[in-house]
């Protein structure tokens, strides 16, 4: 018999002040606007330069208050977005075909160390941006300062690793010839082609930049579609590529989905698919394809990672073990509002502790600031839930709550689920669900947003079928106190084999960006870190010739090291 370190636990919860509307409608703020720009061709078209008859459509951001007396908010124009026709975009397509020409353009022969110089031109630049596109991931998609400026730094940092890889790996800018044999062989990657290029709202400039830079540095030319929520960041930079880069190498493509994509794809010029989203939309573009044999893909897609609360966590002297594992679900189910593919999307606890576990997270969640994404309390603590980017998130959250209630789930913190400021808002409390069952859909489906649904569970077989049988399979985490734990040491020896990644008694994450980021079925195909990603978007090229007697091989290949592109060192 387990002992508890309580006698009892009750579920009462009381009101706390981080989730009232006070204070809220008092924050000053005023909202940024973006000017409309293309850059096609290496032109980087502003504002009124664009042609007359292209469409622009407002960009909404988060909710500003407009009344204070009855805290009403509503969303703010903050930029405005050019709308590509499918003649537009084809006119896209083709300045790509001209920049790539069948691998023989400027930039996919140009040399490695040429193409590095080219990509640290554009991280300085971008630098100058780094204030303004801060600004804009807080307004567009509510992500608070430090967390904004986390993501500008990031992506600037897995730049650097890139090129410090390329500069060092010999896969890259350290190849050297090595003999087989009688054959003596060169072997460095080189360019795929054409990529398309689609990132998500979430993390808009880190998670495409994952993509869109290793395939820029291996060669490739790059058509970056330019996301409908959280798509403003990318006008920001369009600047800094033109002055970085040669013609054509990257296009940006802006506007509806069904105007853009299905085109590029049916004219089969597309050689590489980078897309992070959902599964749907990234099976109707491969389909769109000719000859998708031929396609190159990466994707990342939806995750329903797991937190599996073990037995051995509920006794006295476990007691530290149990309270990081309350810290980490939180934190990796309500981090940036829950909107993260790694975020932990259902909680899986031994049933005779349930009810202590839900009320220990209900604390943890009612201590969280809810505000936006400017706002600080005490001084200088940000809000660590801020508004979602568009009502259509809210709306989604909304039916997964009522069809949990529906079917015999509470909401256990005071407030979750309520909107504040009103219906044009999208500042939505974190709802903790609790008991979650199989019949709901809250179970199955990914929410990637501020739900926790907490499943009880009998057996840890239940929990492995969970995982075996589930549609998606990228990361779990495991919380024990550790020791000789058969059920850790079983769950842990099933899982590896279904999962990407798993881990123990931390929250699921990326990071570091040195180790692979991967999963299988319906939440990834290819595998993202530093070294991953120059892998994912380039092809291992062999050079090679007879090691004879006959020097004539060997004096041809001495000059060809002088003078061609692709043999020479980096450093």
């Amino acid at each position: 018999m387990m002992r508890l370190y309580w006698p009892t636990l009750l579920l009462s919860i009381l009101p706390h002040t981080s989730n009232s509307e006070a204070g809220i409608c008092h924050v000053q703020s005023t909202p940024p606007m973006v000017a409309p720009q293309t850059l096609v061709n290496g032109k980087w078209t502003v504002g009124e330069a664009l042609p007359s008859d292209m469409e622009v459509q407002d960009v909404f951001g988060c909710c500003i208050p407009v009344d204070e007396q009855s805290c009403g908010m509503k969303p703010a124009v903050i930029g405005k977005m050019p709308q590509f026709t499918t003649t537009d975009t084809l006119d896209v397509l083709e300045n790509a075909k001209t920049a790539w020409n069948g691998g023989m353009g400027d930039w996919p022969k140009m040399g490695l160390k040429n193409r590095i110089n080219a990509i640290e031109t554009l991280l300085e630049e971008l630098m100058h941006k780094r204030s303004e596109i801060v600004e804009i991931l807080m307004w567009e998609i509510g992500k608070n300062q430090p967390d904004a400026e986390s993501e500008f730094d990031r992506t600037i940092s897995f730049a650097r690793q890139l090129i410090q890889v390329i500069q060092t790996h010999p896969e890259f800018g350290a190849a050297k010839w090595t003999s087989l044999g009688s054959t003596r062989t060169f072997i460095k990657r080189a360019a795929v082609g054409i990529i398309l290029c689609l990132g998500p709202y979430n993390y808009p400039l880190n998670e495409t930049y994952a993509t869109l830079l290793p395939a820029l540095l291996m060669g490739n030319v790059v058509i970056l579609k330019i996301p409908t929520v959280g798509g403003l960041v990318h006008l920001l930079t369009m600047e800094a590529f033109q002055k970085a880069l040669p013609p054509g190498v990257i296009n940006f493509v802006a506007g509806r989905g069904r105007s853009t994509m299905p085109p590029m794809m049916q004219s089969g010029v597309i050689d590489g698919l980078a897309f992070i989203g959902g599964s749907n939309a990234a099976d109707s573009l491969i389909k769109d394809h000719p000859r998708p044999h031929r396609l190159k893909v990466f994707l990342q897609l939806e995750a329903k990672n797991m937190a599996i609360y073990l037995e051995d966590l509920f006794t006295q002297e476990n007691r530290k073990a149990l309270d990081n594992a309350i810290k980490e679900t939180v934190l990796g189910s309500l981090s940036f509002n829950g909107q993260r593919c790694t975020a932990l999307k259902q909680i899986f606890v031994p049933r005779e502790h349930s009810a202590i576990v839900a009320s220990m997270l209900v604390q943890e969640v009612e201590a969280l600031r809810v505000g936006l994404p400017w706002q600080t309390f005490q001084g200088d603590k940000y809000s660590q839930i801020t508004p979602l980017p568009d009502q259509s998130r809210v709306t989604y959250m909304q039916q997964l709550i009522e069809d949990a209630l529906l079917k015999g789930a509470k909401i256990m913190n005071t407030n979750g689920g309520e909107i504040i400021g009103g219906a044009q808002s999208t500042l939505m409390v974190p709802a903790v669900l609790y008991p979650v069952t199989p019949e709901m859909r809250v179970y199955h489906e990914e929410q990637f947003g501020p739900v926790v649904p907490i499943a009880e569970y009998d057996t840890l077989d239940q929990i492995l079928a969970y995982a075996r049988e589930g549609k998606y399979a990228q990361q779990c985490s495991i919380f024990t106190a550790g020791g000789s734990n058969y059920d850790a040491q079983r769950a842990l020896d099933s899982l590896v084999n279904i999962f990407g990644k798993v881990n123990i008694n931390s929250q699921c994450g990326r990071s570091p960006d040195t180790v692979p980021f991967s999963g299988r079925r319906s939440s990834a195909m290819g595998v993202m870190s530093v070294l991953d990603a120059l892998k994912e978007f380039s092809i291992p090229t062999v050079v090679s010739y007879k090691d004879s007697d006959d020097s004539l091989s060997q004096k041809i290949v001495e000059d060809l090291e002088q003078t061609s592109q692709f043999l020479q060192p980096v450093l």
